[in-house]
């Protein structure tokens, strides 16, 4: 499995991905016709239901950099995700396991999308407090192990970032499968959620730096992925009343189901987007 295997289960990185689905023996990442092509029209991702209802081992968890940047260049836009990232120090401190899930996808977008340019410091912060987060979640030691030699290698200049890539595809090898096994079948779409949710933020944002909302849909209405994410944060026995990032998480998936009822989507669907995902965000 290589990082360009991995995408979003989002609205934007599936909708990013290469003209064929690219598959292994653990993971199948979704079809994404568009994404390659030069077309200056859009053609409109849609989940299949049968995918969403397969196993978590079938569905990908972190992002490829790559696939998200060429599908927003083929629609036109200049941005650079890598460059829209915001510095947070997300702390793994909360004692709600599903909280730790969400901020921990968060990170490994934040990790991912970085990986090539962040400055020392900031991606040796990324890669512990990734740790800390699987560690949290009882993810196992073939995880943590991995993430702790990466940041070991990085401290001591003893990596590339070609390298680190490699590493980082390799710990993707295990991420879903082992997550699953050891902390359980709920914890990977709540990771998952986490990412979205990051990506849906810079995506959003970059829509709407350049005034491009006309090629919003194609990127971002994805009703069946809001009502996946949904199951799952409003599921029995989730902590509905005291997290409060949970409660703005439920809220946030909400509008956005909302606004993927609609047709088209116009410039203030973006800005909401924008600042519903951002909110939530703010809150890690």
């Amino acid at each position: 499995m290589t990082l360009r295997h991995l995408l979003f289960l989002t609205a934007i990185a599936t909708a990013c991905g290469s003209d064929d689905p690219a598959t292994t023996a653990e993971t199948t990442a979704p079809d994404a016709a568009g994404a390659e092509t030069t077309s200056k029209t859009p053609t409109e991702f849609k989940f299949k239901d049968e995918m969403l209802q397969t196993s978590t081992e079938e569905i990908a968890l972190v992002p490829s950099p790559a696939e998200m940047q060429r599908a927003l260049t083929n629609l036109g836009l200049n941005s650079k995700l890598s460059e829209m990232v915001a510095y947070r120090d997300i702390k793994m401190d909360s004692d709600n396991n599903d909280q730790i899930a969400v901020r921990t996808g968060v990170v490994i977008a934040e990790l991912v999308l970085t990986v090539q340019d962040a400055p020392k410091e900031m991606l040796i912060n990324r890669l512990n407090r990734l740790n800390e987060g699987f560690t949290k979640l009882e993810a196992g030691e073939d995880i943590t192990g991995v993430v702790e030699r990466l940041v070991t290698k990085v401290t001591n200049d003893a990596i590339t970032r070609e390298d680190l890539v490699k590493e980082m595809d390799q710990l993707a090898g295990v991420l879903v499968p082992e997550i699953r096994d050891e902390a359980g079948a709920q914890v990977v779409p709540l990771i998952q959620a986490g990412a979205w949710l990051e990506g849906a933020h810079l995506v959003s944002g970059a829509i709407d730096a350049e005034q491009k909302h006309e090629q919003a849909a194609s990127l971002l209405r994805q009703p069946v992925v809001v009502a996946y994410f949904k199951r799952y944060v409003e599921r029995e026995g989730s902590d509905k009343a005291t997290d409060a990032v949970l409660t703005e998480l439920r809220a946030t998936l909400t509008v956005l189901g909302e606004i993927s009822d609609k047709e088209t989507m116009t410039e203030e669907d973006v800005k909401t987007i924008h600042s519903v995902t951002g909110a939530v965000l703010k809150l890690l």
